[in-house]
């Protein structure tokens, strides 16, 4: 009588359709650099020109959330001129052009909310390697194939 398959709604639809291919695999404690494109009118143009640019926003990724739908959200901080400036960005906005890790940091915690009350060097997270072409044990096999034959 009733269908085991789910039909899908014209919404869901319409959602699967906005969400962006290729958004990165970030977690709490990275440095993030997030593209943004800002649209403003120029002063000295006619009216009603617009000029669009991308402006970056580069800070800790404090919180991931709402998950990798159409709602997920992440929030970056970063302290300009001896301030923290907070902001939260859409994954899936139009307006953001990319997400790019500058580096990977090691953490214990999903949310890193602590971060707002630190100052300084208390502030400071531990650095974790990331980016390596080869593991370990396929570069020592590598050096072992380059010796000439006797």
């Amino acid at each position: 009588m009733s269908e085991s398959k789910h039909m899908e709604t014209k919404m869901e639809t319409f959602n699967r359709q906005q969400l962006k291919a290729g958004t990165p695999d970030v977690q709490a404690g990275d440095i993030v650099k997030v593209y943004q494109k800002v649209k403003e009118q120029d002063p000295l143009a006619k009216s009603g020109q617009v000029k669009e640019r991308i402006q970056v926003f580069e800070g800790v990724l404090l919180a991931k959330k709402h998950g990798k739908g159409i709602g997920g959200t992440i929030t970056v901080r970063k302290i300009s001129q001896g301030i923290g400036v907070e902001r939260v960005f859409p994954l899936h906005s139009p307006l953001v052009e990319k997400i790019e890790v500058a580096r990977k940091t090691k953490v214990r915690h999903g949310k890193l909310y602590y971060l707002r009350s630190l100052k300084g060097k208390k502030a400071r997270l531990k650095a974790k390697e990331f980016n390596l072409e080869q593991p370990v044990q396929e570069q020592k096999e590598t050096i072992t194939e380059t010796e000439p034959a006797k």
